[in-house]
Order: C-alpha cells, then structure tokens, then sequence
C-alpha cells in the first residue's frame, strides 16, 4: 500500500513541462480512435523507440490494445482544441478534424508539428495504465512550434536566452 496521496503526486508531476500529442490508430473494423497524451517519450535511437501509456479504463484502451500500429500527432502551439477534444470521452472525436491518411490508413492529424508513424512492438502493465512501445518507422516535422503543457495548463514554447550562449 503505497502512502504517496495521489492528488499531491499529480500537482507534482505538473512542475514537469511537457508537449501535448493526441495518438491515433484504427481498430480490426477500421474505426478511427484517438486519445490526447502527455506520456509519450523517446526511448532509442538506434533502433528507432518511443513509447506512451494510457489507463487501462480508457474507453479506447481496447483498441490500442488489440491493434499492432499507432501514430504519434505532435500537436502545434494553436491545436488546443484539437488536444481538448481528443482528451474527452466521445463516439467519433474525428468530427471536424482534418486528416490525412498514414500507413495502413492511420490518421493523421492535419497541421501536427511532428507526426511518428509506429509498429507497436511491446506493451508493460504500468499500475492503472498500460505502456506501449513502439517502432518509429515513417515521421513528419514540420516548422510549426509545438504546444506544451504544465500545472494543468497549456503553454507556448521559447528558447532560454541562455541556450544561446
């Protein structure tokens, strides 16, 4: 039994700035499924690793599950309502958001600042999420900036002046 209050975890997990990605793929009957997440990370280079996970009671998690390939939609700084309604529960959350087919028709989300299209190669049970693992096999950046996110809150991206030096 742990005694770390998850409230408090949380707003600490929030001094972590992080980017916003909505993750997409099509499920065995090809409908389209999609979910905002700020758990994505690179994993490897050589090869080519990242990973993201998800709760395991998302109403998607089904189909990431059972599905073998996913992208990875980097948001640009003005997709905020495009991470909101990936964040929400919802039948089709593809309404009104262009799109553009990747491998084997996963969508791709329109004026992304980055897109990586994945192989899914592992999965780890993670406490009440799932990790997924995944190779990197086509990508897309864009010269778009990316939106961030921390404190619950969503932000804009700016060089450190000291990163200059």
């Amino acid at each position: 039994m742990s005694s770390i209050d998850s409230k408090s975890l949380r707003n600490t997990l929030g001094a972590f700035t992080t980017g916003v990605t909505v993750i997409t793929t099509v499920d065995a009957e090809g409908r389209r499924f999609g979910v905002t997440a700020n758990s994505f990370s690179s994993v490897s280079l050589d090869p080519p690793l990242v990973l993201w996970s998800q709760s395991t009671t998302s109403r998607s998690h089904p189909a990431f599950r059972d599905t073998g390939r996913f992208v990875v939609n980097i948001l640009a700084v003005d997709q905020i309502a495009v991470s909101d309604r990936f964040a929400r529960s919802g039948d089709d959350k593809f309404v009104g958001v262009d799109i553009d087919e990747g491998l084997d028709g996963l969508p791709i989300i329109r004026g992304a600042a980055a897109f990586l299209e994945c192989r899914k190669v592992a999965t780890y049970p993670g406490g009440d999420h799932v990790v997924f693992l995944g190779h990197v096999e086509n990508m897309f950046r864009g010269e778009r900036p990316p939106l961030a996110f921390r404190d619950g809150r969503y932000l804009t991206h700016l060089a450190h002046a000291l990163a200059e030096v």
